[in-house]
């Protein structure tokens, strides 16, 4: 890349000034949805409020929705190009987390939903292959027909990995393998639980042979994330609150130590004739006098 082709001071400043105006134009969308600031002028809306029929209320408040969602994509736009450019000329970075495009559109459904879907995903690491066997193994010894699944029966849970977790996934609830996953010889990756509105319960069967084929991102309510990096982010955080406390601790003691030393040396010199006096008994006889510490 040549020279002229990269970012410059200047560039650096007027991104931010972008952030600044995106950030104004953000505010702005958000309070006049709240109410605290007027309709511009200019924008088609009738000012009196109260006389809007039912319909056109709505309209309104879609129109106020949407102009927050572009704000805050626009927000979110100049932000990222700011970092960036701030990272380019001076290796620094913002305080700030820029969402990803990969986030949750918005939520797009119904406000009060009369039915619901729950989609979880859980994902394994199979670290203990022969533990996982031989668990499989021992349902398969208490209960012979767990491995009577057409799926499984070619081949025994003790010589195919397949067939085991055939074995434990039919045997034991989703739940149940997530809290004893060691047990089987399995350790926990990510996993997610997505709760999304629909418009009506499904009839029997009628979604399962492609049961994800339906999930839409804009149905989502609530979803509840788990993964290592939250867990990492956490100890980075302790750490650094450790280590400002030992911090602390280190001053006091510091502090603690200087008034000490201070009465230490008064104490020495009023006590200085006798210190001098154990001092010459020590050296005639090599021994500490009773009653006194040796130095």
């Amino acid at each position: 890349m040549s020279d002229a082709a990269q970012p410059t001071a200047a560039d650096v400043r007027a991104a931010a000034e972008a952030v600044k105006a995106a950030l104004d134009r953000h505010l702005e969308a958000v309070e006049r949805r709240a109410g605290e600031s007027p309709a511009p002028a200019g924008a088609g809306f009738d000012a009196g409020a109260a006389e809007r029929d039912a319909s056109s209320a709505e309209q309104y408040a879609a129109e106020l929705d949407s102009a927050v969602y572009a704000a805050f994509d626009a927000l979110a736009a100049a932000g990222e190009h700011y970092d960036e450019l701030l990272y380019e000329v001076y290796d620094e970075v913002t305080p700030f987390e820029i969402p990803s495009s990969e986030s949750l559109p918005a939520y797009t459904g119904p406000e009060v939903p009369s039915a619901l879907s729950v989609l979880i995903r859980r994902d394994y690491v199979i670290s203990e292959p022969h533990r996982l066997q031989a668990q499989a193994e021992r349902v398969t010894e208490l209960d012979p027909e767990a491995a009577e699944d057409e799926r499984v029966e070619s081949a025994a849970p003790g010589n195919s990995v397949h067939a085991a977790l055939g074995v434990l996934f039919g045997e034991y609830e989703p739940d149940e393998i997530a809290t004893r996953h060691k047990e089987f010889g399995l350790e926990e990756g990510d996993s997610t639980l997505w709760v999304t509105a629909v418009d009506e319960a499904a009839e029997p069967g009628e979604w399962l042979s492609a049961p994800f084929e339906q999930a839409d991102p804009q149905r989502v309510i609530c979803r509840f994330d788990v993964s290592s990096v939250f867990d990492e982010d956490e100890e980075d955080l302790l750490l650094e609150a450790r280590s400002e406390d030992d911090d602390d601790e280190d001053e006091e003691e510091d502090e603690e130590r200087d008034a000490e030393g201070y009465d230490e040396d008064e104490e020495d010199e009023d006590g200085e004739d006798d210190d001098s006096d154990g001092e010459a008994f020590d050296d005639l006889d090599g021994t500490a006098p009773a009653g006194r510490r040796s130095r």
